[in-house]
């Protein structure tokens, strides 16, 4: 068992490293955002804060939680290239202090952090059905990475089973659950609206 929690955790954090390069790069060689939709962005974002500030408050196993830190530089990082893209760098400075302030807001009383855990999910699935709409609306999957989308769900997964064999925390493992059924559903939309080139 510890062989397979090892392996979970570990394969969890390679993909992590690189989950964000895909969508990054297919951003930056098309330089266009078109497809990826801001507001999934910014609500996968303040999902995956949260969800580290939980972990971290209760002092979980960092091997449980330490692609977040990864994850969150890279949203960072993609957050600004589909700001720049879309012309909008100005409304960074504003995201950036809403999440720094947010950061220290979750833990001021414990009810705080509980209940925006119980409402990370509720988050970052809004953030999973805004990229799904935004898909729908337009029938382009633009430059949304299905490679991107597919590793967030080989990382549920193997969350749901580290979960499972260390803190068996029931509303990280619903999180990890439904988070794995959406990211599964947002690819397959992409694969589906994916353009292919016309050849006469």
């Amino acid at each position: 068992m510890e062989a397979l929690l090892a392996l979970a955790n570990w394969s969890t954090l390679l993909v992590c490293m690189v989950i964000k390069l895909p969508q990054v790069v297919a951003v930056l060689a098309a330089h266009s955002a078109r497809g990826v939709s801001l507001e999934s962005l910014v609500l996968e974002l303040s999902g995956f804060l949260v969800f580290l500030r939980y972990q971290s408050y209760y002092s979980y196993p960092l091997e449980t939680y330490l692609e977040y830190p990864i994850l969150i530089a890279q949203d960072v990082i993609l957050l600004l290239f589909v700001l720049h893209y879309s012309g909008n760098m100005k409304q960074a400075l504003p995201y950036i202090v809403i999440f720094v302030g947010g950061w220290y807001f979750l833990t001021l009383q414990k009810w705080i952090i509980d209940l925006s855990m119980n409402l990370c999910t509720l988050i970052s699935a809004a953030s999973k059905f805004a990229q799904l709409r935004y898909l729908w609306q337009t029938r382009d999957s633009g430059q949304v990475s299905a490679l991107t989308w597919s590793m967030s769900a080989y990382t549920c997964a193997t969350r749901i089973v580290t979960t499972l064999m260390t803190t068996n925390d029931l509303m990280v493992l619903v999180r990890f659950i439904i988070m794995l059924v959406l990211n599964i559903w947002v690819t397959a939309t992409i694969l589906r609206y994916r353009k292919t080139e016309k050849t006469d």
